[in-house]
């Protein structure tokens, strides 16, 4: 954590550096202007152990897929953060991290300020990684609109996925109050996905670019799934924008001990005493889902939008990462034959 924090950057709210990216500096100035300053999440403290027998033969350890040089020498973070940074400020971009992977992390976001680095002591699930971002955020800008992405998920139409993101923002701009998901249309009848099932209980005043959200499927059976798809469901993304007010909110009403007990973070002025305070928070509270603990209970105060035909995957086990990858054409060291070593998967199967 050290290499992230150190005196001179104690000042949470004076710490500012600049990005180096050529290709972020340049996707920095496509940006569109907005009302309200946006911000962006990056959830980057998984363990990522399902894809471990493959990052183990690229890397030779055990990171996590995120750092993994999985896009023919690209990781999957730095694909995220280019990506993203076509239409969010780099310098306005919070990075979520676990000190374990420190190793993995330190040279592709070495640059990062202090400020946009949050360094969990452990890996607590996304429910206290997400609720630790937004007060950060609300430490700088409490009239912020946040936009959650997860590190390690793959999009084969990249311009589509953030038009996508761009229309839900504009839509969050004006419903201030409500949390937006962003869902890709269902291909078949994927049984490892989380599914939203959308109802039409939302005002027909977005243009017909939002929908309300009925209930949530975890991992439904093959049988459910296909009922699922043939309603016109979508996969679950985690990708999600909304004001930070509204995400704080949905967790206060959800979790209201959770973030009682992480209040106290907007007190404090140094990054020295956030991180000790939170670091005894994390050696005390239990692993939290963000799915099942908020959104599940949350419906009437969420819409889902359709991504459209963006090509999204979590690449969360080898057989999509096989595929995937086989798709592009980028080489696989792991495979043999046109059989994948690790999961059996034919290329282009499935």
């Amino acid at each position: 954590m050290a290499r992230f924090f150190t005196r001179k950057d104690q000042t949470e709210l004076t710490s500012s550096a600049e990005i180096t990216s050529n290709q972020i500096d340049k996707a920095q100035q496509q940006r569109p202007s907005a009302t309200r300053q946006r911000w962006a999440i990056i959830l980057a403290g998984g363990d990522g152990t399902r894809l471990r027998s493959i990052t183990r033969t690229i890397s030779g350890d055990d990171r996590p897929k995120q750092f993994s040089p999985l896009l023919g020498g690209e990781t999957l973070l730095a694909r995220t953060r280019m990506r993203i940074a076509k239409s969010l400020d780099p310098l306005k971009t919070i990075f979520v991290v676990t000190a374990a992977h420190e190793p993995f992390f330190a040279g592709e976001l070495g640059a990062v300020p202090p400020r946009q680095m949050i360094v969990q002591s452990l890996n607590k699930g996304t429910l206290p990684a997400i609720l630790w971002g937004l007060l950060r955020i609300a430490r700088f800008d409490k009239d912020a609109l946040v936009a959650l992405f997860p590190s390690d998920h793959y999009y084969a139409d990249e311009e589509e996925f953030m038009a996508g993101v761009a229309s839900a923002l504009v839509c969050a701009e004006k419903d201030t109050s409500r949390v937006i998901l962003l869902g890709a249309p269902a291909k078949h009848a994927e049984t490892e996905y989380g599914w939203i099932e959308p109802d039409s209980s939302l005002p027909a005043d977005f243009d017909g670019r939002l929908m309300g959200v009925k209930r949530f499927w975890e991992k439904p059976s093959y049988e459910l799934a296909k009922r699922l798809l043939n309603q016109g469901c979508f996969w679950n993304t985690f990708v999600m924008v909304g004001t930070v007010r509204a995400f704080l909110e949905l967790i206060r009403r959800a979790c209201p001990g959770l973030y009682r007990t992480f209040e106290p973070i907007l007190s404090f002025q140094r990054l020295d005493q956030v991180y000790e305070f939170v670091r005894s928070l994390y050696d005390q509270i239990p692993s939290g889902d963000f799915s099942r603990e908020v959104l599940s209970v949350s419906t009437a105060t969420l819409a889902v939008a359709s991504l459209g035909d963006s090509g999204w995957s979590d690449l969360g086990d080898p057989r999509r990462l096989i595929t995937t990858l086989h798709a592009r054409g980028i080489a696989n060291p792991w495979v043999d034959g046109g059989t994948c070593n690790h999961c059996g998967s034919v290329l282009g199967a499935g």
